[in-house]
């Protein structure tokens, strides 16, 4: 018990960096634990075959918060994002490219709907609105909703007044995000299907939902709401891959004095003699680490019912903590490829390659892949969003080959057979998505090295993402702001004093976006709490 600091935090993802960064920043001895040999937990960059580096989760940022990026400042880190070009989604017998150029986008709609080219520049106008209303909560600290001190609530009040000043058109969009699905939105704008399906798919992503579900619009929504260096609603991938993001933002931490330990996985949280309060950690290897502040960076089911003994939170703060939910639904494909893959429909060129590749031809074809993950089986014929990075960042491959990242939905992590079933049918999930793509690639396969499967069931084991949860937990709107993770318990404390969070179970929520981390931080900072180092 020789070593005492200020703060130690528990998981050394993105958002446990960022945390460790803003304390070190206002002088606190800071140390970060991470149980794994690579720093970034889902946010990581790894050469699975050899000189082919993939980015084995977290694939594409955009949401990363500007002002970290200031705060921090991450270019003299290393931080280096490239733009994405567009997202290209072919069919059988014909394409659809929306690219970054509008006017080529325009003509591109125009050559499949008239009506859809004069709706799409209205609709990305009223998204863009949308965005930019309801983008100040990702900079807010949410209300206790018991609170009655009014400057609890000046975020909220505020936000109130501006949609009190929308027209009466914006505020009846907002009140259907809000309540309407994904697809049901899309239908009043549009009658193109793959324009459409494609642009439904950004609601469901990180959800046990399909693109017909009430609720999947506000996801749709959380996605229009990223920036790459000021241009809105830019998409892009880190030079390095994402394991460059958290490689900047630990760069950061440590130029402030933070001290990073890998291989250090904690056991569980010290406590008091009363049992009421945080007072260090005690390693897997029985080192034990005594601190001012404790702040878990994991989700909320690890945080409160795997690191806490038994028995010292709220019978009824436990018992809400167990029903929050998480239900993966996704998994991922990563292929090192000898050559680019060759699509049967594309507009000639390379170029189309540079952007995203979805495979959502039809809304119909999105949720029968719902159907069937909702009776407990891997999609037979999913959604699948493919980048090549490579394409980009040549040095993420040898050169003349290729990486390949597919994301896919649906992967359920409940199983019919158990979620330990993954182990036996993995290896069927991934070669139905590698089936699937190749009948728009039929090159694929013959030009496939080598390839990794990451299964729901992975993503718990090896990342630590219960239910293989990508945004550790689900987005649905009754858990999101002042309801994330538990309703009363937004602000990032917990009912032990002196213990935190700080991970994307916390407002606002999943991504490579940082606020997370960044909120707990100033909260913390905000609360009086001493540093004792």
């Amino acid at each position: 018990m020789a070593q005492r600091y200020d703060a130690v935090i528990i998981g050394g993802g993105h958002n446990g960096l960022t945390t460790a960064a803003y304390l070190a920043r206002a002088g606190w001895r800071t140390l970060v634990l991470e149980k794994r040999d690579m720093l970034g937990g889902a946010t990581t960059s790894d050469e699975v075959v050899p000189g082919y580096t993939f980015s084995v989760l977290s694939y594409v940022v955009s949401l990363l918060r500007p002002e970290i990026i200031r705060d921090l400042e991450l270019a003299k880190h290393g931080l280096e994002i490239l733009p994405l070009d567009g997202t290209f989604t072919p069919l059988h017998g014909d394409f659809l490219w929306r690219r970054d150029d509008h006017a080529a986008t325009m003509r591109e709609i125009r050559r499949w709907s008239a009506t859809d080219a004069d709706a799409y520049e209205e609709y990305g106008q009223l998204m863009a609105d949308m965005a930019r209303f309801i983008k100040p909560i990702l900079g807010m600290v949410p209300p206790d909703p018991t609170s009655v001190d009014p400057r609890d609530w000046l975020g909220v009040l505020g936000l109130g007044r501006d949609f009190a000043r929308l027209p009466e058109r914006q505020q009846a969009a907002f009140i259907g995000l809000m309540t309407m699905s994904a697809a049901d939105f899309l239908d009043q704008w549009f009658e193109t299907e793959p324009l459409k399906a494609t642009m439904s798919a950004s609601g469901i992503i990180g959800t046990f939902l399909g693109v017909r579900s009430p609720g999947t619009a506000y996801v749709l929504l959380h996605h229009y709401m990223g920036e790459i260096d000021g241009a809105f609603r830019a998409w892009g991938l880190h030079k390095g891959g994402t394991g460059a993001i958290s490689a900047a933002i630990a760069s950061a931490a440590r130029a402030h004095g933070a001290e990073i330990r890998t291989g250090a996985g904690v056991s569980r949280v010290r406590l008091s003699p009363a049992r009421d309060r945080a007072t260090g950690v005690v390693l897997e290897n029985g080192e034990e680490i005594a601190a001012g502040v404790v702040i878990s960076s994991a989700d909320v089911r690890r945080t409160f019912l795997q690191l806490l003994e038994p028995r010292v939170l709220p019978a009824d703060f436990e018992a809400q903590v167990r029903r929050f939910k998480f239900r993966g639904s996704s998994g991922k494909v990563n292929l090192a490829l000898d050559a680019l893959p060759s699509f049967t429909t594309n507009p000639g060129g390379t170029e189309y390659l540079r952007g995203a590749v979805s495979i959502s031809p039809s809304l119909e074809h999105m949720e029968r892949a719902y159907d069937e993950a909702k009776y407990g089986r891997f999609s037979r014929r999913p959604y699948v969003d493919i980048v090549i990075p490579s394409l980009v960042d040549p040095s993420v491959a040898p050169p003349g080959k290729h990486v390949m990242s597919c994301f896919v939905q649906y992967a359920p992590y409940n199983l019919a057979e158990g979620p330990a079933d993954w182990d036996n049918q993995k290896e069927a999930f991934g070669n139905a998505v590698i089936d699937l793509v190749s009948e728009f690639a039929p090159n694929l396969e013959d030009v496939i090295v080598e390839k990794q499967v990451v299964s729901p069931l992975d993503m718990e084991r090896e990342w630590g993402l219960t239910e293989g949860n990508i945004f550790h937990g689900e987005l649905s709107l009754e858990q999101l702001f002042f309801s994330r993770p538990i309703p009363g318990w937004a602000r990032y404390r917990t009912p032990i004093r002196d213990y935190w969070m700080c991970g994307s179970s916390t407002h606002p929520g999943g991504g490579i976006m940082g606020a997370n981390g960044r909120l707990a931080a100033l909260e913390l900072l905000k609360s009086g709490t001493p540093k004792v180092a």
